[in-house]
């Protein structure tokens, strides 16, 4: 798991095949690239520290993304719960 903090980009696979740039920026990096998935990859997700192979496409996982910034935006209510408890 990524934080979505440390996302730069998430790149779709066939987009990164299709272009020469892409391929060689992935070629330049491959230091960098962390794949420990045994399915096929669908998507690279950019962080500074590395690019990780997801078996997850770029679509669900932008969607995913979004879901969890909504989530950043609800009131954090622990301190109810707390006093709820005592």
């Amino acid at each position: 798991m990524v934080s979505t903090k440390e996302v730069i980009s998430i790149l779709d696979h066939q987009t990164m095949k299709s272009s020469k740039i892409n391929k060689a920026f992935l070629h330049e990096k491959r230091k960098t690239i962390v794949d420990h998935s045994e399915e096929e990859t669908k998507s690279y997700v950019i962080t500074q520290d590395a690019i990780y192979c997801s078996p997850i496409s770029s679509l669900t996982l932008k969607r995913r993304a979004q879901f969890v910034d909504s989530l950043d935006q609800v009131p954090f209510a622990q301190a109810e719960v707390e006093e709820l408890t005592e």
